[in-house]
């Protein structure tokens, strides 16, 4: 296989799939492996009986090889994707598996977000250390000491949690999910904030204390969804994969990743983005914020489905124009 030369119907096999090497990431790589095999008889059961369907490729990343610094010094959240896309560009992988927040929103030359799964819940969960109060759901932040330190190296997250609570403080945390629960446990933090549908994949949704509902904490864009990436000129493999992509899901993301590039976010920016389609209708909640919380702008629009890149243009333009000095418009 090559990037250059498009693919016939049916897909050279095994079916190479690149991933990173963290137990969360492990999971969705499966789980997409297997929905593609339901939806794809010859994936199921290839026809010699005897090729492998799929080979799996972990490849470290810079995101994950440097843990003892925010991403935003590293230079930003592509750094979870970086060599997973060289190797496909490559042609050492046809396929990646993503979690779509981490993956940037301008991919390299001759790559594409060639089909997204349904989406897992996109709240935050928030984690308290063993002698927390128990949070009450109407004021979730409240089991927080005074003073306490809350574990993250999200921005989004820290500008949110300081802008309701700024008596807190913030300190960085890192690493796979298990690593950042066991500091938990320890008490290193008083608290620490997960996705949710993170915790969920991995069968550790027990851990959350609380979950966080958007009105306090907007998730990041495309949390919870499962993207997946391939070479632009397999053509095949963009028609088999376009069978099990989920056309809700394409629009929220397509609407959440269309405000964040019109804001030209990095992850050193605290930038939210939540989109729900009911009825048809799209609407999309943004937010922008200064790093210390001090400054919190939320905007919201809402349209048909089917102007989920427009809606998301929409809202970019909204928080450009409401937060002067937090963003500058991406060039171009």
């Amino acid at each position: 296989m090559t990037a250059s030369t498009p693919h016939a119907t049916r897909p050279t096999l095994p079916l190479r799939a690149g991933t990173r090497g963290s137990p969360l990431a492990l999971v969705q790589t499966r789980g997409f492996l297997a929905r593609l095999s339901t939806f794809c008889p010859v994936l199921a059961a290839p026809p010699d009986g005897a090729t492998p369907v799929f080979a799996e490729h972990v490849i470290r990343t810079t995101g994950d090889a440097v843990r003892d610094r925010p991403l935003a010094e590293l230079g930003g959240k592509g750094l979870f994707a970086k060599e997973i896309h060289e190797a496909m560009a490559a042609g050492t992988i046809d396929i990646a598996v993503h979690s779509l927040k981490d993956l940037e929103t301008e991919l390299p030359e001759g790559i594409a977000l060639a089909c997204v799964l349904p989406r897992e819940d996109p709240r935050d969960a928030l984690i308290l250390a063993p002698g927390c109060a128990t949070p009450d759901p109407a004021d979730p932040l409240a089991a927080i000491p005074r003073g306490g330190v809350v574990g993250t190296c999200s921005p989004r997250r820290a500008a949110q949690i300081l802008a309701a609570r700024p008596d807190l403080r913030i300190a960085p945390l890192r690493g796979n999910v298990e690593t950042r629960l066991s500091r938990i446990r320890r008490g290193d933090f008083a608290a620490t904030l997960l996705a949710l549908a993170g915790l969920r994949r991995l069968g550790l949704a027990d851990a959350a204390s609380v979950i966080l509902e958007p009105g306090l904490m907007l998730p990041a864009v495309g949390q919870g969804i499962v993207g997946v990436t391939m070479r632009t000129a397999d053509l095949g493999l963009a028609r088999l994969l376009a069978a099990i992509e989920d056309p809700h899901v394409r629009a929220v993301a397509t609407a959440e990743r269309a405000m964040l590039a019109g804001l030209g976010g990095s992850c050193r920016t605290p930038i939210g983005g939540h989109a729900t389609i009911a009825g048809g209708m799209l609407t999309l909640d943004g937010m922008v914020a200064s790093e210390d919380g001090t400054v919190l702008v939320r905007r919201q629009a809402c349209g048909r489905a089917g102007d989920a890149a427009a809606i998301g243009a929409a809202v970019a333009a909204a928080l450009l124009a409401d937060a002067p000095g937090l963003l500058v418009p991406a060039p171009g």
